[in-house]
């Protein structure tokens, strides 16, 4: 979980294949609408997110490592709600230099950089009450991965 270019896909890639689990990529499960919308530089709004929401905790099955932003904890609420099993949550998070570097570098992605504000004002951290683990996003991919899987305990 995490903003726009914190790296959600392809630290979640290489963590499902290195524990040997399934990959999702919620973006994959947005409605067209939704991808119009940010597209267009429009922010989703909790209409918009409710029921992508509900068709990630519905793929969202124990051995998937699924890439979901859950900016807020209400989203985290409903995916928890939604999804079969325990969900342990992993934020990703960064510098805003790093992210925006990130997003510059991206190709073929539809969440341009305009968004990237409304999706660090919908920000909401995890709370202490919820079952995540927080990791910095600076290291290689490789790094973080191993830095995931060292607190998870595989």
């Amino acid at each position: 979980m995490g903003v726009s270019g914190c790296g959600k896909s392809t630290v979640g890639q290489v963590l499902a294949a290195r524990l040997g689990l399934d990959f999702r990529d919620g973006d994959e499960l947005h409605p067209p609408a939704n991808i119009a919308k940010m597209v267009h530089g429009e922010p989703l709004t909790d209409f918009d997110r409710k029921p992508w929401l509900r068709a990630v905790g519905a793929e969202l099955r124990p051995g998937t490592v699924m890439a979901c932003s859950a900016l807020r904890r209400r989203y985290r609420d409903l995916l928890r709600e939604v999804a079969p099993g325990d969900v342990l949550f992993i934020y990703l998070h960064g510098t805003r230099e790093i992210l925006i570097e990130r997003m510059r570098h991206r190709n073929g992605h539809f969440m341009p950089i305009a968004l990237f504000d409304s999706q660090v004002a919908t920000l909401e951290e995890p709370g202490r009450d919820e079952r995540h683990l927080r990791v910095g996003i600076a290291p290689p991919t490789a790094e973080i991965v191993e830095a995931i899987v060292s607190l998870v305990g595989k």
